[in-house]
């Protein structure tokens, strides 16, 4: 039984949305960093065929292609992608997304629901709701303790 008062990632996307942006395995790390400048994201949902195929991320770019001696305009992504995608699903708590993006070094997850992707949280997305829960309850129970609380 779902305890009521755990959040989880649906409670995370009604606050952010669910706008998503993908590319194609076959687009050059141009595309995708013009992407990412144009909707100040920092990674991309890699799709063909309707199925997630990967995730391509500023850090996938920095470690890739940065250090090495060719250039952003002839690489494809499908070349430097994250293959393997973890992802969680729209119960997923907030708590076992943060230990997941810890514990894999990850900063981004994309969100399925039932087999379908449906958007996408950062580590700041969990952090900011995180914090904004906090002080939620920090307030109630001032309010409580001082005799505000209605």
């Amino acid at each position: 039984m779902k305890n009521e008062s755990m959040k989880t990632v649906n409670d995370i996307l009604k606050d952010k949305g669910r706008e998503t942006y993908s590319i194609g395995p076959n687009a050059t790390m141009c595309d995708a960093l013009n992407l990412m400048a144009e909707k100040n994201i920092g990674a991309v949902v890699v799709i063909e065929n309707d199925q997630v195929v990967g995730i391509m991320s500023e850090r996938d770019y920095a470690r890739k292609v940065v250090c090495s001696s060719r250039t952003t305009l002839d690489i494809l992504v499908k070349e430097i992608m994250t293959p393997h995608v973890y992802h969680v699903e729209l119960e997923t708590s907030v708590e076992e997304c943060m230990v997941l993006m810890t514990n894999k070094k990850i900063r981004h997850l994309p969100v399925f629901e039932k087999e379908k992707f449906i958007g996408i949280i950062s580590i700041g997305d969990v952090v900011k709701f995180i914090t904004s829960h906090y002080e939620m309850m920090i307030e109630q129970l001032s309010n409580y303790i001082s005799g505000k609380y209605v």
